[in-house]
């Protein structure tokens, strides 16, 4: 069962505050946290995420980037990252991620665009990226809760 999402992005101010707000919204029991590749430790989010978050009525202003580290990978019950190149990246440099390791947009076969520094229409499509891709996760993972599931391959299983 999964009881821990680590979200990992580039920067950990852009797409991971706005994927963990969205993801805690939907699953509230299920603890949430992100990190970046290389994030500057103690940035907040950027303006455009705030202010779409608020719009939903989500406050991410308390959100501080964070550098990836291993004890957040072998923390985590899953890790979701934006592209294949996250993934590769983490791959390598944290073997025991496989397995457990999976792009946001995985089922969809789609990567999340980096919208720092562009205009908030594109932080807005990043957005919609990032809700198809846990919207997707989210009826995995309820799916997989179901005692009857017939979900019994890929990343999330019920325990037998």
């Amino acid at each position: 069962m999964i009881k821990s999402i680590l979200i990992v992005c580039i920067g950990n101010i852009c797409r991971c505050p706005m994927a963990v707000a969205t993801f805690a919204r939907k699953l509230p029991g299920v603890q949430m946290s992100s990190a970046g590749i290389y994030a500057v430790a103690g940035a907040p989010a950027d303006p455009f995420s705030v202010e779409l978050m608020r719009q939903r009525g989500i406050d991410i202003t308390a959100h501080r980037g964070q550098q990836l580290r291993a004890w957040h990978c072998e923390s985590a019950d899953l890790i979701l990252v934006m592209d294949k190149l996250q993934k590769q990246f983490i791959e390598k440099h944290y073997p025991t991620t496989r397995g457990k390791l999976f792009r946001l947009g995985e089922y969809g076969q789609f990567d999340i665009f980096d919208p720092h520094q562009q205009s908030r229409g594109e932080f807005e499509r990043c957005l919609t990226l990032i809700d198809r891709g846990v919207d997707e996760w989210v009826a995995r993972i309820v799916a997989s809760r179901s005692p009857h599931s017939s979900l019994r391959h890929g990343p999330v299983q019920t325990a037998d």
